[in-house]
């Protein structure tokens, strides 16, 4: 073969070897991108699979945390935050249902009840479920859901107290409070609840407020008078008191109920509707098929449930 003939098949070789190459080539990938947040806040939550839910941690039988428990195993909840093992109560439970409704894990924090309120909870926790009753005050800035509890809001005195027989004596009296709770605003004659007349049968009460009314409760219990004469609380809260042995006694019949339901804050960040949407149809789930009304028999021994169905939700807007 001659040197023209050799020069022209090498070209020809390399040519071919340069298709080769070019035919089965790919670029590198492109390293992927975390998604962004999305805007609707139930996709953000779907997306990370938690929902980090804010509550009390000591307002038995609503919810308590439970003294040297493990944390759930596998859990991706943050090292600040609870998981459902650490918790007990019937809010720790409708939260466990929510979560699970919406098929993400639940995680809890416990803020106090005044950062609760205030609806500014800069996209800290995306919820609150821990016994918060409906009032057009709390509903400019937070949106309520279906209620899941309908709560007795009774008295309790000293066990050896003989002269009260019913609210009306309690006028002028000591009465311990939760802060910034309905049952202060009850005694400041200026609770408005939807769907509800008030009789405000205590007068010029001297209105003693707590952070947690379990302390009150406490105060209650060291006499007679000695530092109040009265606490205005969820009845299930004094009836837990009671059972484990404090020396005090329900005043009559509840005062009034409340509508307890979650709580989201209308100052996030983020789109809540459809979120708010689904926890209504997971809460009207439960009620449908029986769930609040077996954990509120499991819980408090009664039913605390069935008046929320008649509640008119198109006042929450």
């Amino acid at each position: 073969m001659s040197s023209r003939r050799i020069a022209l098949a090498g070209i020809i070789i390399v040519l071919l070897l340069g298709t080769i190459i070019v035919g089965t080539y790919s670029p590198p990938r492109q390293p992927r991108l975390a998604p962004l947040m999305p805007d609707d806040q139930l996709a953000e939550i779907m997306t990370r699979g938690r929902l980090v839910i804010a509550t009390d941690a000591a307002y038995p039988p609503n919810s308590a945390l439970i003294p040297n428990a493990s944390r759930t195993a596998g859990t991706i909840c943050a090292r600040n935050e609870y998981t459902a093992g650490e918790f007990t109560g019937y809010n720790i439970a409708v939260a466990v249902e929510i979560a699970k409704g919406l098929g993400v894990e639940p995680c809890f924090v416990t803020p106090t009840r005044t950062e609760i309120i205030s609806g500014i909870w800069s996209d800290r926790w995306d919820i609150h479920i821990g016994s918060l009753a409906i009032t057009p005050e709390r509903m400019e800035v937070m949106y309520f859901t279906q209620p899941y509890y309908a709560g007795p809001v009774s008295l309790f005195v000293n066990k050896d107290n003989t002269a009260y027989a019913d609210a009306g004596d309690l006028s002028g009296k000591k009465i311990g409070v939760c802060a910034g709770c309905i049952p202060e605003h009850y005694l400041e004659g200026t609770l408005d609840l939807p769907g509800q007349k008030i009789d405000f049968a205590i007068k010029n009460a001297t209105i003693v407020a707590y952070e947690n009314e379990a302390v009150a409760l406490k105060d209650l219990a060291f006499g007679d008078g000695v530092k109040l004469d009265a606490v205005l609380t969820n009845q299930p809260l004094g009836d837990d008191a009671m059972k484990n042995g404090m020396p005090i006694r329900q005043l009559g019949e509840p005062v009034f109920y409340d509508y307890d339901a979650a709580a989201v804050d209308k100052n996030s960040g983020r789109d809540p509707a459809s979120f708010i949407e689904r926890v209504n149809e997971v809460i009207q789930e439960m009620d449908q098929d029986g769930t609040l009304l077996r954990l509120s028999h499991h819980y408090y021994g009664r039913d605390l449930v069935s008046k929320t169905a008649r509640f008119n939700a198109s006042a929450l807007g």
